[in-house]
């Protein structure tokens, strides 16, 4: 039997009452070594304050959170970031991408970035950014016609402290 698939725009509301599976994708994916902005080990408390300020700026509309089920359960997260400088309101960034380890290799990482982007597109953004350390995520973003700009070395630490490169990559949408 096959697993569906399902990408939703999750509400505040949604996204609180789904702290405890987001937070699992999120110490999953630090556990697997993927620099995403926290250290290891990342606790399930500190992991659920992130989603919580998350679910609190999607409330507040600087943020569209995404989150891909499997059969209904959270396996996959991505956010555009909406609230950017005045100057720039063409623009949106989209952050967090994450897909649990057990899930990814299905094509969740593409169906939630495309989602991302028809979700900035409905939002009113042309240009997107984003950066990213892992060479998955980086043929998946080229797959799916983002323009590289250029890497940045040691820009950011793997959770066990090592330094690591960040590529930034663009789209025009």
């Amino acid at each position: 039997m096959t697993a569906t698939l399902a990408i939703k725009i999750f509400t505040a509301e949604e996204a609180r009452q789904k702290t405890e599976a987001l937070s699992a994708i999120l110490i999953d994916v630090v556990e697997g070594g993927d620099s995403i902005g926290f250290m290891a080990p990342l606790s399930s408390e500190k992991a659920g304050r992130f989603w919580i300020n998350i679910a609190d700026a999607v409330a507040a509309g600087e943020r569209i959170l995404l989150v891909a089920e499997l059969d209904q359960q959270p396996v996959g997260t991505v956010q555009v970031v909406l609230n950017l400088p005045e100057n720039q309101p063409h623009r949106a960034d989209i952050s967090k991408m994450l897909v649990h380890r057990k899930a990814r290799k299905q094509g969740i990482g593409g169906a939630l970035l495309q989602a991302a982007e028809a979700a900035a597109r409905k939002a009113g953004r042309t240009l997107l950014v984003l950066d990213t350390a892992s060479d998955d995520a980086e043929r998946l973003y080229r797959r799916n016609q983002w323009t590289p700009v250029g890497k940045i070395p040691g820009y950011a630490l793997f959770p066990d402290g090592r330094p690591c490169a960040t590529l930034v990559f663009y789209k025009i949408i």
